[in-house]
Formats: C-alpha cells, sequence, structure tokens
C-alpha cells in the first residue's frame, strides 16, 4: 500500500457533506479540513501499481459538491 494525498475544493457551503460522502466511503485513512484555496485534504492508501486517476474517478470524483478538479500528491516513504 502507498500513501496518497488529494485535495479537493468543495461547493460553498458543501464541505460538511463532501467530508460526510468521502468519510462514509471507508477509503480514507486520514482527512483534514484546510484554509486557502483547497477545502479538504484526504489521506488515501492504494495498492501499488493502482492507477492513481482511476481510482480517485471511481471513489472520489463523483461525490456531489467538489467544485474544483481533484490535486493528487504522492510520494515514497525514506
Amino acid at each position: 500500500m502507498k500513501p496518497i494525498f488529494v485535495q479537493l475544493q468543495c461547493a460553498p457551503g458543501k464541505t460538511y457533506e463532501v467530508a460526510d460522502e468521502i468519510y462514509r466511503k471507508e477509503i480514507v485513512s486520514e482527512m483534514y479540513s484546510t484554509s486557502g484555496d483547497y477545502d479538504l485534504l484526504l489521506k488515501i492508501y492504494i495498492q501499488e501499481g493502482e492507477d492513481i486517476g482511476k481510482f480517485i474517478n471511481d471513489n472520489i470524483a463523483s461525490v456531489q459538491g467538489i467544485s474544483r478538479s481533484l490535486t493528487t500528491l504522492t510520494f515514497n516513504a525514506f
């Protein structure tokens, strides 16, 4: 498993609804509220070799209330 971080911006007033729906999908290891351009930062573990874009499209992008494209950050543990 490897961690990825996903930042997303929610439509005005929809941050809690988006967070609740993502939480119910049981795919998030950690979730943080942020300030500035993005509302939520998600830490998700995916299988090695799994396509990150497909995972996001299948599990997160369809959530109602997300207003900006997702940005992912990946890293290797050291």
